[in-house]
């Protein structure tokens, strides 16, 4: 797997978006079309978008207080969920954190204390021991955490965990998936929106996000 990450437009380039328009994105522009549609959940008008993200990302934690706020402002247009990229393969533990938090429905709760234990505290979460003394100083119960660890839902999930996203072809993160059929992220908006502002990027992606979203919701009528 190459290495995933995303750059900036250099901040010698000049600001540009003149032929940019996150409101109206264009198929191998501002999004990709998937080559093989995944199957998606949606219920009533509710549009499903994945993001793609890793905990020791930097630019998944500088873009969470902004997503956390659009997917807020989403209310009942969409149905919104993570996966954990495995970096490190089947056995990737920031992955196995991520899919135990989940499988104790607290993966939402402990998104912003996870970001912060790796970019602020500079904590180390890295290996399994690191991991679950953590997560047992952090207000999570030993037994039950441990349970959910070692569950046969989560590790068969995290030996999947791959295959998920071979299937959506991620190859970068922060990345979303639009109800299975197209995917944008940073990278690919940045290519057109010139920008060396990092929120407006980030602005800029999730408005893509979003126009896909109503492009689905148009379809569907």
């Amino acid at each position: 797997m190459r290495s995933l990450r995303f750059a900036l437009v250099a901040a010698s380039l000049a600001v540009s978006t003149a032929f940019a328009s996150p409101t109206d994105p264009k198929a191998g522009v501002e999004y990709v079309n998937l080559a093989t549609p995944q199957p998606s959940q949606t219920v009533g008008k509710k549009v499903e978008v994945i993001e793609f993200f890793m905990y020791h990302c930097p630019h998944c934690h500088s873009l969470e207080p902004v997503l956390e706020q659009w997917v807020k402002k989403q209310g009942d247009n969409i149905i919104f969920k993570r996966v954990h990229l495995p970096y490190r393969g089947a056995s990737d533990p920031e992955a196995h954190l991520h899919l135990t938090l989940e499988a104790m429905g607290k993966a939402e709760e402990y998104q912003p204390r996870v970001f912060k234990a790796f970019h602020v505290d500079r904590i180390r979460l890295t290996s399994d021991d690191a991991i679950i003394a953590w997560a047992t100083s952090n207000g999570l119960d030993k037994a039950k955490f441990m349970e959910a660890w070692n569950s046969f839902g989560v590790l068969t999930k995290l030996r999947r965990a791959p295959q998920v996203v071979n299937n959506y072809k991620v190859e970068s993160v922060p990345t979303f998936v639009i109800d299975g059929k197209y995917m944008t992220s940073p990278a690919q908006v940045g290519n057109s929106f010139k920008t060396n502002s990092q929120p407006q990027l980030f602005q800029a992606t999730l408005q893509v996000v979003e126009s896909l979203v109503a492009k689905v919701q148009k379809s569907a009528k």
